[in-house]
């Protein structure tokens, strides 16, 4: 169950390639980007109500996981780096200020790098399931 969440963040990771590839063609760009962001402020909602964590967490003793811990703040960066990401591109729509494309750039780098340590470290927390 938890595998199909990984190719799906993965596919989404390179549709956020293309999209930051193609940053000159707004059309195809900020909706791109939009359902990325909502895709992963939907995820952790998904994996609450599709899993039952009480019994890996607490009682399987993970909570205690620097893996696990690490994962949770990796997403709470990519959190706090996708709402300076709005508001630096909500400001280059509005035209004041030119030089805060240098900025929304360089966020964009910034959340490729931690959305792939973020699926990575997520793709490591996978259990395969046992087949008996």
């Amino acid at each position: 169950m938890l595998e199909e969440t990984v190719i799906a963040a993965t596919l989404t990771y390179i549709l956020m390639i293309a999209a930051y590839k193609y940053s000159h063609i707004r059309k195809f760009h900020i909706p791109s980007m939009t359902a990325i962001i909502l895709f992963d402020l939907c995820m952790p909602f998904y994996l609450y109500f599709t899993q039952d964590w009480k019994e890996r967490l607490i009682d399987g003793g993970e909570i205690f996981s620097f893996l696990i811990w690490m994962h949770v703040g990796l997403v709470i960066t990519l959190y706090v780096l996708y709402a300076l990401q709005v508001s630096a591109g909500r400001k280059i729509l509005q035209g004041n200020d030119p030089s805060i494309r240098d900025e929304h750039k360089n966020q964009g780098k910034g959340i490729l790098l931690t959305r792939a340590l973020v699926i990575a470290t997520g793709a490591l927390l996978v259990e395969p399931e046992t087949l008996l």
